[in-house]
């Protein structure tokens, strides 16, 4: 990662923590578009920015934009199980039992002691049976 990436990065980390999250998301969206320009950023780290803006979206309730950013970071680093999560829960919200189910699946691969993946998978599976009970 270039040097002068790495505090924009740490002070979205610790602008998020604090839930500044207009503020976060604008220097994710820095570091993001900084990395994007040729820069050597880790991969880890750019998942990480892309994850939590992510979150930021989903907060607002913007799922159309939060699971572009939950993609973008498994693409960045597919070895992290958050954003499998974080985006099986918006499939799960909007019905997308099938993507849900796969995501929460990949997500329990990564990290098998994941427990909200585990919890979230068990509900989909039910919601999903008692949908197709009543004829959905």
């Amino acid at each position: 990662m270039a040097e002068e990436d790495l505090p924009v990065f740490r002070y979205a980390n610790d602008e998020f923590k604090q839930q500044n999250y207009q503020q976060a998301e604008a220097l994710y969206s820095k570091f993001i578009s900084c990395c994007g320009e040729i820069r050597n950023c880790d991969a880890a780290d750019v998942a990480t920015a892309y994850n939590n803006r992510g979150q930021i979206k989903y907060l607002r309730v913007d799922f159309r934009e939060a699971v572009e950013d939950y993609t973008s970071a498994i693409q960045a680093d597919s070895r992290q199980a958050a954003p499998y999560y974080n985006r099986g829960l918006i499939h799960y919200r909007l019905g997308f039992f099938e993507e849900a189910k796969s995501d929460f699946r990949q997500a329990l691969r990564i990290d098998p002691d994941f427990e909200d993946a585990n919890i979230s998978l068990r509900q989909t599976l039910l919601d999903q049976q008692h949908k197709i009970s009543r004829g959905y």
